[in-house]
């Protein structure tokens, strides 16, 4: 069965990418769990350790061993990896301010931003009725956004510099796919992450910014601290989750086109509100559940469409990117 899968793009990719997105899901959980008791840039690093550490055991044996460290694109991975950086720490600065949903569903203009970067730097055809889905999730992320209303936070924009970051991240990921492997991709995440950690950690790790009224400010400059055993535990999970997560969504957009993948990652809206109100008591109201539903919608057709499509039309061919 799995080979079967392998043998098509699209549905590999789609796999991948649904495994990634379950993965990722349960991090945002945790990040914001921890987010009142430690610095992000500690969380962060602790989470690139454990990731490095699943990478080295579990994904290099069976990728070539420490050969996937050897590249001639090393400047292109670094690059990529400060997209990643800065796609997480925005979200994760975001998420420790909005509900759970409403961060996700915010950030979800990025799988909207890669189909229409997909068609603009990597010329992919997309049709007059997924237009129509883009612009529908669109006005969705704009319903949740609520521009002008009291309900406005300017913590919400965060999100969408993630998005816009995380959807350049996927541009850089079909690039240099052709020559490079997703455990490569996977390994110099980690790496940039552990260099841009300690840098924080250096410059702001004694806490003295610390005093910020602003719950994202306070999250990012909170001084570090030894862990608790528990809480160790949650950033190993974390790390975990983050490098099979990495190597998953590597690999979808790896093998299939990033219209085909994309969509596959609305998963995580309905999974944060399930998790919001299992786990923090969120529930989304009247206003911000309309623009999870129109997001959720436009994704959904998206699929329907592409279900439609015969696979050879919507994958040319293998592929060689939170």
């Amino acid at each position: 069965m799995l080979s079967s899968l392998m043998a098509n793009p699209a549905r590999f990719g789609a796999l991948c990418a649904s495994i990634a997105v379950f993965t990722f899901s349960v991090n945002d959980v945790i990040i914001k769990f921890l987010s009142g008791d430690y610095a992000l840039h500690e969380i962060v690093l602790f989470r690139a350790l454990f990731g490095i550490a699943l990478t080295a055991v579990l994904i290099a044996p069976f990728a070539g061993g420490w050969r996937i460290i050897r590249t001639r694109r090393v400047g292109m991975h670094i690059l990529r990896g400060m997209m990643v950086v800065v796609a997480n720490m925005t979200f994760f600065l975001g998420l420790a301010v909005l509900p759970l949903a409403e961060t996700v569903a915010i950030f979800f203009v990025s799988p909207l931003l890669i189909t229409v970067f997909s068609v603009i730097f990597l010329g992919d055809r997309v049709g007059p009725f997924r237009w129509a889905a883009v612009l529908v999730g669109l006005l969705g992320v704009g319903v949740v956004l609520r521009p002008g209303s009291d309900g406005f936070q300017i913590a919400a924009l965060l999100p969408i510099v993630a998005a816009t970051a995380y959807a350049g991240l996927h541009m850089m990921t079909r690039y240099i796919g052709k020559t490079e492997s997703a455990a490569t991709m996977t390994i110099y995440i980690q790496l940039t992450f552990v260099m841009v950690c300690v840098v924080f950690g250096v410059l702001f790790g004694d806490g003295k910014l610390a005093d910020q009224d602003n719950a994202s400010l306070a999250f990012l400059f909170r001084a570090w601290s030894v862990p608790s055993l528990p809480d160790l535990a949650l950033m190993a999970v974390i790390g975990i989750g983050t490098g099979l997560g990495g190597f998953f969504i590597s690999q979808a957009y790896r093998v299939a086109e990033p219209s085909v993948v994309a969509p596959f990652e609305y998963l995580a809206l309905p999974l944060s509100i399930l998790w919001g109100y299992l786990v923090f008591d969120e529930i989304p109201d009247a206003t911000a559940l309309a623009g999870i539903v129109l997001i959720l919608a436009s994704g959904l057709f998206i699929i329907w469409r592409e279900n439609r499509s015969n696979d050879e039309v919507m994958v040319d061919a293998p592929r060689a990117r939170r």
